[in-house]
């Protein structure tokens, strides 16, 4: 079970200091905010357990118009109050989407994933390079891939075999209907000789 605390929905407009102008114990500074959070977390894992349980963050996505003043505080806050529960990871997308900006210089994503005691999913222009060199070198125990999947049905495939990709159509993202999300043929391969 993934709580989805991203992206501008709900729990995120909570945590941003740009969205949450709240007076009360659910608004202020990062331990009101984050509150709403804690206590989604608590009711899912009470049902769930939290080895069967993620969360995924976005510390600088400024999709939905989300925004906050002071992101490493925040969540290292986060951080700090999910580390104990024992989840089965977290999710971070790290940067933001739907951008061409350079913003790497955000938010330090090497250190939050240090913090982490979680296995620490990351999340957001990876490619299978990336991704290997990522968590070869510790900075995430795994990498989610969004893009690429809708792109290839046979992604696993394609990367333990380091065979070419389709190219996404973001055209048809959130279009509606099939196409763009279902057509992409699996690669064909040409049997050995």
């Amino acid at each position: 079970m993934e709580i989805h605390a991203a992206n501008g929905y709900l729990i995120d407009q909570f945590l941003r200091d740009g969205t949450n102008l709240r007076q009360d114990r659910y608004g202020g500074p990062p331990e009101g905010r984050i509150r709403l959070l804690l206590e989604v977390v608590e009711a899912v894992t009470e049902v769930w357990g939290p080895a069967r349980t993620g969360v995924r963050l976005s510390p600088v996505n400024s999709f939905n118009d989300i925004s906050d003043s002071d992101p490493e505080t925040l969540f290292s806050t986060v951080m700090a109050h999910l580390n104990p529960l024992g989840l089965a990871y977290v999710h971070v997308v790290e940067g933001v989407i739907h951008s061409t900006a350079d913003d790497s210089g955000l938010f330090d994503f090497a250190r939050f994933s240090a913090r982490c005691r979680s296995p620490y999913m990351a999340n957001n222009g990876y490619d299978r390079a990336r991704a290997t060199q990522a968590i070869a070198q510790g900075q995430a125990d795994l990498v989610a891939f969004g893009i690429p999947f809708i792109a290839n049905p046979d992604l696993p495939h394609r990367f333990a075999q380091d065979l070419p990709l389709n190219e996404a159509d973001p055209d048809t993202f959130y279009a509606g209907g099939a196409k763009g999300y279902i057509d992409y043929p699996p690669i064909q391969e040409v049997p050995p000789a």
